[in-house]
């Protein structure tokens, strides 16, 4: 299976674009979209999962125009929208034989697969409580068994954890890692955290233009050996912050532990760690933010210096 992203752009009234001139070609796998808040991952989200049309370009399905034929895809999808709601008078099997019978799945697979989701999710228990009772995680469990009612080849999960406690976060990501296989998983999300322990490609959007599509052994590759922490007294954070590129600062005894992403040690006693995904996530926009919007795609990261 494949899904192919042909030069998509989506512009909204008054001119304003959402996304522009986005490739990409996507195999079974989970793929982390990342990007800041308003860098255009939903609205990509949205055109993948045929509720808005590209105003250019093309998305391709097994090699069928979404656009032309939506239904070819709408059958194998899966989709967690950011502002999933739920009926709340309803119970978790009541909801989910109701989205059931909207996409089109007979009696007897309904109750294997909610009995079965259920489980997956973590919910057979309150399976009866009404959702207006569940917590956030718990209705977003809820969300993504939905998603996985029609067994779907493509599932696309929007923004999942936003608004969650760790330890629920904790078990969407395992949740996630443990659905990839064969279909294409695509999580869109502005915490690297997510998808740092599933994801096997990263695709970073940065002001509704694709900036990198790679692994994310290449992303910590382009940062190894600029990484670095430091201990500084609290008072001069706010000058650490204007001069270096910080990824982490956790207040401590000794002072403030910075982890910071430099070409060069930022001081004498800094000492060289090992690069994480945010890092090098933080590194990629900086680098984007430096040398402005027209630097090509495929623009290896190792190439600019940090």
């Amino acid at each position: 299976m494949q899904l192919e992203i042909k030069t998509v752009s989506k512009q909204y009234h008054k001119g304003a674009w959402g996304v522009q001139d986005v490739s990409l070609c996507l195999t079974p796998g989970v793929v982390g979209l990342l990007g800041p808040n308003g860098a255009g991952k939903t609205t990509l989200m949205n055109m993948l999962a045929t509720i808005t049309r590209p105003s250019r370009g093309q998305i391709l399905w097994n090699g069928i125009d979404i656009s032309q034929k939506p239904d070819d895809l709408r059958r194998v999808l899966g989709y967690l929208p950011q502002d999933f709601g739920v009926y709340p008078h309803l119970s978790a099997g009541e909801f989910l034989r109701y989205l059931a019978a909207i996409k089109g799945l007979d009696r007897r697979t309904t109750e294997t697969r909610i009995e079965a989701l259920l489980a997956v999710v973590g919910l057979t228990a309150v399976a009866k409580r009404p959702l207006g009772s569940y917590s956030g995680g718990m209705k977003q469990r809820v969300g993504i068994a939905q998603a996985l009612l029609n067994d779907p080849q493509l599932l696309i999960v929007d923004e999942p954890t936003v608004g969650l406690d760790p330890e629920e976060r904790n078990r969407f990501r395992q949740l996630i890692a443990d659905l990839a296989g064969d279909r294409i998983i695509i999580l869109s999300t502005h915490i690297v955290g997510d998808i740092e322990a599933s994801a096997t490609e990263i695709a970073i959007l940065s002001q509704g233009r694709l900036r990198q599509h790679t692994t994310p052994e290449v992303l910590l590759r382009a940062v190894e050996g600029r990484v670095w922490e430091w201990v500084v007294p609290a008072a001069d954070m706010p000058q650490v912050r204007q001069r270096h590129l910080v990824s982490s600062a956790i207040r401590r005894s000794d002072g403030v532990h910075v982890r910071l992403v430099s070409a060069r040690p930022p001081a004498a006693a800094a000492s060289p760690v090992s690069p994480t995904l945010e890092d090098a996530y933080l590194g990629s926009l900086h680098i984007e933010q430096r040398e402005g919007n027209d630097r090509a795609v495929s623009s290896p990261l190792q190439a600019v210096t940090l």
